[in-house]
């Protein structure tokens, strides 16, 4: 097959529509019987969220594309208008269903006792109650908003709750108002009932009392909404002061265009062409939604309710290795041997405990990071802070323009700077995604170099719900390529010489390159070519050509992915070598490895970076090689669990479309598997 071929846009899947399907293997969650109906209400939040910021940054961007006159057809031959007509249709039948499967986690809680009701579902004596509930506490949070047809509309928040309503007055124009619904206050109130937990969502006490706020109006119609904005920041690639070039960027995004707007299913029409013509979108950008807008209260105030720990996942105890629970320094630890930890079946407390420790041990001379989303209340720059208060030179690098994260870590590098620890708030036209911290100590008169090195990020909270690996490691070789990395990345200074570490966006695409070369040359030579590689997402064209040339060649490609696949896997003549699943499970599979060949020379490597051209080309990222055999073997064996996984595994087909895994008649749950349950039960 000729070059050509391998670049044809019927070989590639749309990226965006790839990321939709993704969505719905996470609805599919939400309706699945295997899963606690808790459970199930943090999918249907999760799906929210996810289209909230698909919304918000890849739609927005598309919009405009088309806006600038961009005509460009993507991969699979698409041009922007085509693609936000596609996604649209795609988009409003995943919003349908998901409502639809809301209905049915609504009626099993209801078994439960567990009730959300309408405003005309209510007792005379909730009637009471809510009408209390207003008057107390509702009426001086609320500010309606009077809407002129020819004025600027209001500066409504992205992504809150509003009330539009028409009002009509004796001469019977209706007249526009925008009534924020307050959002210090529980979306979910709730009532007095003799038995069970009855709920009334905040905005339906509010639309109940409109006659309140318009005492003169001789008619009310009125809708609930809301609107999504470009939440993507514009950011100009050489600004000289970085971090104020982002500040500035966030208050920008408070004022995006309207992308999206969700609104009642039953809102007039009038209402709708109201919105419509003051916020410049068209008829395919508004979804009518027949339910709560937002679902995200369910887990918020639903989850915790007492007595019903069978509706929720069973817990466990996160695992620490038998090494790390010595009475001694976890560098003596470290320093016999690698340690690898999987989470978060391991804890990730051992990585906390490493940098703790460094703070206060007074062999520390240095410990250099790298961050890019870390908790609110981080016991990572907790140890940071105090490694600085006790005189450490501390160095980090704190990516401000992490997605949504951007303030929390402009907040975490002033406290850091306060405590005396030098920080970078990131490099001119890269992002930093790399997670790497390097720690110096003195021993036995020389400077001796540990190193954690993860595919995740320096997250306690996240470390409990996404699968990702840590690598904690004395192995000098790496460690002398953490100094070379530092220094290039904080000084500025040309490419670093790395023998172990592989840096984008320098190297890092050579490398894979060269390996799926190796493969291809292994077949040739009358040898078995091998790839097997787990990652959250594949979109690089690149990276997919040659994928495509290693199929060709003969070699057998397994491929893990989580989210968005543009590869077309079983073409005959292409991919008929390539299979591709993903897993969508408890747990946000989030760890990249990449393994090629088998026996004694398989190479098995951990990175930060997915195979996505932002992480090849314009990120900091690094892959590290597992060199102990031990560890090369574990994760090895996670990979086939993965892929024998015929409960939360789907096989991608040569049509984009997914598929159960039907590989075996046994059930296998791989997550399930990996959970470190006590013995006992």
């Amino acid at each position: 097959m000729g070059l050509m071929n391998l670049q044809a846009s019927e070989n590639y899947i749309n990226r965006e529509l790839s990321w939709l399907e993704f969505n719905h293997r996470v609805l599919l969650q939400a309706l699945s019987g295997d899963n606690p109906v808790f459970e199930r209400m943090k999918f249907l939040s999760i799906v929210i969220s996810n289209l909230d910021e698909f919304f918000m940054i890849r739609v927005a961007g598309l919009r405009h594309l088309v806006n600038t006159g961009s005509d460009k057809a993507d991969p699979a031959g698409l041009t922007p208008k085509q693609q936000l007509s596609a996604i649209s249709k795609r988009a409003h039948k995943l919003m349908d269903t998901e409502y639809a499967v809301y209905r049915s986690v609504l009626a099993e809680l209801n078994l439960r006792g567990i009730s959300i009701i309408g405003a005309s579902d209510l007792s005379e004596e909730q009637l009471a109650f809510c009408g209390d509930y207003f008057d107390q506490t509702l009426y001086p949070l609320i500010t309606p908003i009077a809407v002129a047809r020819d004025a600027h509309f209001p500066l409504i928040p992205g992504r809150s709750l509003n009330l539009g309503v028409l009002a009509s007055a004796k001469d019977g124009k209706p007249n526009l108002f925008i009534v924020p619904v307050p959002s210090g206050v529980a979306r979910l109130v709730a009532l007095p009932c003799e038995s069970g937990h009855v709920f009334i969502p905040v905005e339906e006490i509010v639309r109940l009392r409109l006659s309140t706020l318009f005492p003169n109006a001789v008619s009310l119609t009125s809708a609930f909404f809301r609107i999504t904005r470009n939440g993507d920041l514009s950011l100009d690639d050489d600004a000289v002061d970085l971090l104020r070039a982002v500040k500035k960027s966030l208050r920008q995004r408070q004022k995006g265009e309207v992308v999206r707007l969700e609104i009642s299913a039953d809102a007039p029409d009038k209402l709708i062409d109201r919105l419509r013509k003051h916020m410049s979108i068209q008829g395919k950008d508004v979804y009518r939604i027949d339910g709560p807008i937002n679902l995200n209260f369910l887990t918020k105030q639903l989850y915790d309710i007492e007595g019903n720990e069978d509706a929720q996942y069973r817990p466990f105890e996160q695992n620490i290795p038998d090494c790390l629970q010595k009475d001694e320094s976890i560098f003596d630890t470290i320093d016999r041997g690698d340690i690898l930890l999987y989470h978060p079946f391991d804890s990730f407390a051992p990585v906390v405990r490493m940098l703790s420790e460094a703070a206060d041990d007074p062999d520390v001379m240095s410990i250099k990071i790298t961050l890019y989303r870390v908790s609110h209340n981080s016991p990572i720059v907790e140890a940071l802070e105090r490694a600085a208060r006790n005189g450490k030179q501390v160095f980090v690098l704190i990516e401000a323009r992490a997605r949504f994260d951007e303030e929390n870590n402009i907040e975490f590098g002033e406290e850091l700077s306060k405590s005396g620890a030098t920080v970078i708030y990131g490099l001119p036209k890269l992002k930093t995604h790399s997670k790497i911290a390097l720690i110096l100590r003195r021993e036995r008169g020389t400077v001796k170099k540990y190193l954690h090195l993860g595919t995740g990020n320096y997250n306690d909270v996240t470390a409990k719900l996404y699968t990702d690996y840590s690598l904690l490691t004395a192995n000098q070789q790496l460690g002398s390529d953490a100094v070379e990395f530092f220094n290039s990345v904080t000084g500025g200074l040309p490419r670093p010489q790395l023998t172990g570490l592989t840096m984008a966006p320098y190297e890092l695409r050579r490398r894979f390159v060269n390996e799926l070369k190796m493969e291809r040359r292994m077949v040739k030579q009358g040898g078995e070519g091998y790839v097997f590689a787990k990652m959250n997402s594949l979109t690089d064209p690149g990276i997919i050509k040659e994928l495509y040339k290693t199929s060709q060649a003969g070699v057998k490609i397994k491929l893990i992915v989580r989210g968005i696949c543009c590869l077309r896997p079983g073409v005959p003549g292409i991919s008929e070598n390539i299979e591709v699943c993903s897993i969508v499970g408890r747990f946000l599979e989030h760890s990249r490895v990449y393994c090629f060949g088998k026996g004694e020379r398989q190479r098995i490597y951990l990175s930060s970076a997915d195979w996505m051209t932002r992480n090849l080309d314009k990120r900091v990222e690094l892959l590290f090689p597992v060199f102990d055999k031990e560890c090369s073997a574990r994760i090895l064996s996670h990979l086939e669990l993965y892929w024998d996984d015929t409960a939360k595994g789907r096989r991608l087909s040569s049509d984009g479309k997914y598929h159960p895994n039907e590989s075996s008649d046994e059930y296998i749950n791989a997550q399930e598997e990996l959970i470190p349950y006590p013995a006992d039960n």
